[in-house]
């Protein structure tokens, strides 16, 4: 199916798993968890528990991926289990709501910590929320609201669309580049917090008085598991190249499994620092809990520090996902001819010029109507429904291809794709609950993941229009 070359060595497969999931999430989620939580102990166990479950659906889909090794992921994947019109929906959500929309997200955090160095413009508090956005049972939104991180934003958005356009080849060097400054940095952070003698480990047993009880815990457990699976996701961006990876039977389900096992160790031992240098009262009121950490352990100068490692880490983040996520986009145009522009392939650079251009400008759609918690919470709402339903099909693939071969089998079928498929709809329910909750309750300016399912849902028009 693709016309794109297989050049993607297992060492750029590894790159790109934890260059894409070690972005943004870890630096800007932990203070809104804490608060929901008011517990150390349950902020690093939501850790865990998120960490395994993505890793379950991340297994799931390694056996998927070694059987049809092609460009697209789980588009690819989803003709096979449920049919086109189904293909079509994930490929239509994906380009509208999830994979632009975590492009546009992780671009936001890199602009949001250039602010700590150059205080970007922004227009006054009355002019910002003088221009709003309404759409009805969804909520309101602020366009002009932030306007110089914004600029920021789309400014990323566009050099690396740019860089990927020109060559697949740099964009993959800059990635490995990039991620291996990243791991850097990170294990100077962690260290440097750890071993400082600034904290207390008293700090990790101490909980917030106003610390939720019930099912109120629960709706919070629920409501922190998603910021963490914000931070986790990335991971399916190498399903998104598999047509590009070489000896991807082998080289795919090696880079998850190598890939998550590694981020899932990086992010428990960054909240235990974040736990040992601040209480918990202290994470819940910070805006740069990274930065507020490191200033805390090493001065002033320690916060200039971590926002400049957050900005390199956000950075690799987004190109990592402006090269995979341009690939679902590349495969919805190469099966259907109403989107048949986005699927050519640029003759001369061997790219899909195409597909990166419209998500770009797509993205910068999203910039400008949605902040970083609006756009994370739509996208992880409806990119963990098509998970579940990618985990689902590994049981219809089983019934259906019984002789196919498959270089990888999940381990401990049937039991990890289930786990993993209940506690997906676990979630999907409460957070849909929650939303609704939040928002009638003024607690929220939007339900989020009410606008990401009236966006995916649009694609059910788009398809048949296109059949008529």
């Amino acid at each position: 199916m693709s016309e794109l070359k297989r050049n993607l060595s297992l060492a750029t497969a590894i790159s790109l798993v934890v260059g894409g999931v070690i972005g943004s999430g870890i630096f800007m989620k932990p203070a809104l968890m804490a608060s929901q939580l008011g517990s150390p102990l349950l902020l690093l166990s939501v850790w865990v528990v998120a960490g395994i479950i993505t890793l379950f659906g991340a297994l799931s889909n390694a056996e998927v991926a070694a059987m049809m090794p092609e460009t697209g992921g789980q588009y690819v994947f989803f003709k096979k289990m449920y049919g086109n019109c189904f293909a079509f929906l994930y490929g239509w959500a994906a380009f509208a709501v999830f994979n632009t929309a975590g492009n546009a997200s992780i671009a936001y955090v890199c602009a949001q910590y250039a602010d700590y160095f150059i205080a970007l413009p922004r227009l006054s508090h009355d002019v910002e929320l003088g221009y709003v956005m309404h759409i009805p049972f969804i909520g309101r939104f602020y366009p002009v609201e932030n306007l110089g991180v914004k600029s920021v934003t789309i400014g990323i958005i566009v050099l690396l669309t740019v860089i990927n356009y020109f060559s697949v080849r740099y964009g993959a060097a800059l990635q490995r580049f990039l991620t291996m400054l990243k791991v850097v940095a990170i294990a100077l952070l962690i260290s440097g917090l750890l071993f400082s003698g600034k904290g207390n480990w008293a700090n990790a047993t101490t909980s917030l008085p106003s610390m939720p009880q019930g099912f109120a815990l629960l709706s919070a457990y629920m409501a922190a598991i998603a910021g963490a699976f914000w931070a986790y996701d990335g991971w399916n961006n190498i399903t998104f190249i598999s047509g590009e990876i070489k000896e991807p039977q082998k080289n795919i389900p090696k880079s998850l499994l190598t890939g998550l096992s590694f981020c899932m160790l990086v992010y428990l031992l960054i909240i235990l620092a974040f736990v040992y240098i601040l209480p918990i009262e202290k994470i819940t009121g910070s805006s740069y809990v990274a930065a507020n950490a490191a200033a805390a352990a090493w001065g002033i100068a320690g916060g200039g520090i971590i926002a400049a490692m957050v900005i390199l880490s956000t950075f690799g983040a987004a190109n990592a996902n402006v090269l995979a996520t341009s690939r679902v986009t590349y495969a919805l145009g190469k099966e259907n001819s109403f989107f048949a522009m986005v699927g050519t392939t640029q003759p001369r650079f061997h790219t899909p010029g195409n597909a990166l251009v419209v998500n770009a400008c797509w993205s910068i759609v999203l910039i400008l109507t949605g902040s970083f918690d609006t756009l994370t919470d739509m996208l992880i709402f409806v990119s963990w429904f098509f998970y579940g339903m990618s985990a689902l099909g590994l049981f219809i693939l089983r019934y259906k291809m019984k002789d196919a071969e498959r270089p990888y089998k999940v381990p401990g079928y049937p039991v990890v794709p289930l786990v993993f498929i209940l506690f997906t709809a676990f979630f999907l329910i409460v957070t849909l609950y929650t939303d609704i909750t939040n928002y009638n309750n003024g607690k929220a300016n939007s339900i989020n993941s009410l606008l990401g399912i009236a966006i995916t849902c649009v694609g059910l028009v788009f398809y048949f229009f296109r059949k008529k």
